[in-house]
């Protein structure tokens, strides 16, 4: 028998049931131990405030850590029949516990209850994913020192411009993740602020005590004003694709990098063998595959911004159905990014790097610049000095000097890899995760 928070005393048509439920139930599984933590501390609230009786508490409070447990044991279902996790964890407790399992939606909505997981589903998700940026970072990092006297070619318009070195390659992606970062832990703060108690969007003639579930969910703050509260779903999930999308840009860029600068025309770095494929037909191929895939799904998750903001972008205020929807672009992309992320820092830690590739003469141009530095240093004026080395070019003359002594900050020669660094860490510390894992750690008892 369909359970359903709603229901009244007539019947659904079975596809209209069917259009309007969609995939919610496949996508509330992604949210199931989150509701139980919110409910665990929404019913402890409910006691302080006299809704609930104090030897029921304890007994809900137990049950509620069962079904936590079954969760992540992977062993939590939504039976057929049942619209979402809500209704499936009320059924649980009303199954065990009697009419005591019904009391717990006193005082909330499910609008109020579905935000509140995704804001618990969500700030998890982001630590790791701050967790995994930060590796990927070590290992760029890594490299960037290990490899920070090998020179290559820089470009601009894809023509051999200057000296670079994989220093500089390296580092500078290491540079846009901690960049990356600042817009992750804006979207961390302002997920983590409870909308629990707000109800429809409205609030509730219940005297709710909203400071006390924000403490027990380690919230930073509660969203304050309950219309706004609501306006937030949609909003949250659109400013978190926008971090997602800023850390998916960088490593879709590092990833054309290395499958342009693995080829043989390049020949720059080598990738390892088990992230690329060979041909049916042609046995000397080695194909980047991996970052291909890599490439392509970062391209992917940088459309999600856009994707949520057209499903929210012309809706009044209030709550929609149109909402809904969001989950299926916006829970699942978490899981692709991460498998990204990991893998970009498994290839970072086991690339190859070419330490020869100066010896090749089509790339003597590239230090012309430095000749004509070393010409103008010396008294010529700069014009007469940029003519007789592009003269020289012309003719066949010129011999390069490759021995490079850069200097200033964030050159070849000074990468500042330690500020970087310390960019980093700096905003690390600035999310906060301790607070909250030991507020939900208290709350399971553990």
């Amino acid at each position: 028998m369909a359970q359903k928070l709603w229901e009244k005393d007539f019947e659904i048509n079975s596809e209209i049931e069917r259009f309007t439920v969609g995939r919610d139930r496949e996508m509330d599984l992604y949210l199931a131990p989150y509701d139980v933590l919110g409910s665990m501390a929404h019913i402890t609230m409910l006691e302080s405030i006299g809704l609930l009786g104090k030897d029921e508490l304890p007994v809900l409070l137990k049950e509620l850590q069962n079904i936590y447990e079954q969760t992540q044991r992977g062993e939590f279902v939504i039976e057929d029949g049942i619209e979402d996790v809500h209704s499936q964890v009320e059924l649980m407790l009303t199954r065990k516990l009697g009419d005591m399992g019904k009391k717990i939606h006193s005082g909330r909505s499910r609008n109020d209850q579905v935000l509140v997981d995704l804001k618990l589903f969500t700030r998890h998700q982001l630590q790791l994913v701050a967790e995994a940026v930060k590796d990927l970072f070590d290992q760029l990092i890594a490299k960037s020192n290990q490899y920070k006297n090998v020179l290559m070619p820089g470009y601009t318009h894809l023509q051999v411009a200057m000296p670079s070195s994989f220093g500089l390659w390296f580092g500078a992606y290491a540079e846009s993740l901690a960049d990356d970062m600042l817009f992750l832990q804006a979207a961390y703060k302002m997920t983590n602020r409870n909308p629990l108690g707000s109800a429809a969007g409205y609030g509730s003639s219940f005297p709710l005590n909203r400071q006390m579930t924000t403490d027990l969910l380690g919230f930073d703050s509660m969203d304050y004003n309950v219309v706004y509260a609501q306006m937030g779903r949609g909003k949250m999930e659109r400013n978190v694709g926008f971090a997602i999308a800023t850390i998916a840009g960088t490593m879709a860029k590092l990833a054309f990098d290395a499958c342009m600068f693995n080829c043989q025309n390049f020949g720059f770095v080598k990738l390892p063998k088990e992230c690329t494929t060979g041909s049916s037909i042609m046995p000397h191929k080695k194909n980047p595959d991996v970052f291909e895939l890599i490439r392509s799904k970062s391209n992917k998750l940088q459309s999600l911004p856009q994707q949520i903001t057209l499903m929210m972008n012309n809706l009044p205020v209030g709550y929609f159905r149109d909402l809904q929807i969001i989950k299926e672009v916006f829970l699942p992309a978490f899981d692709e990014l991460l498998d990204c992320l990991r893998m970009t820092a498994y290839i970072i830690n086991r690339i190859e790097v070419n330490d020869h590739i100066l010896d090749d003469p089509r790339y003597d141009p590239m230090f012309s610049v430095e000749e004509v530095n070393r010409l103008a240093a010396e008294g010529m004026p700069f014009r007469d000095a940029y003519k007789k080395v592009g003269l020289d070019i012309e003719a066949g003359k010129f011999t390069p000097c490759k021995d490079i002594h850069h200097t200033h900050e964030g050159s070849i020669g000074n990468l500042m890899n330690d500020k970087i660094a310390a960019l980093m860490q700096q905003t690390l510390d600035g999310f906060g995760f301790e607070r909250v894992e030991k507020a939900e750690a208290k709350l399971l008892g553990k």
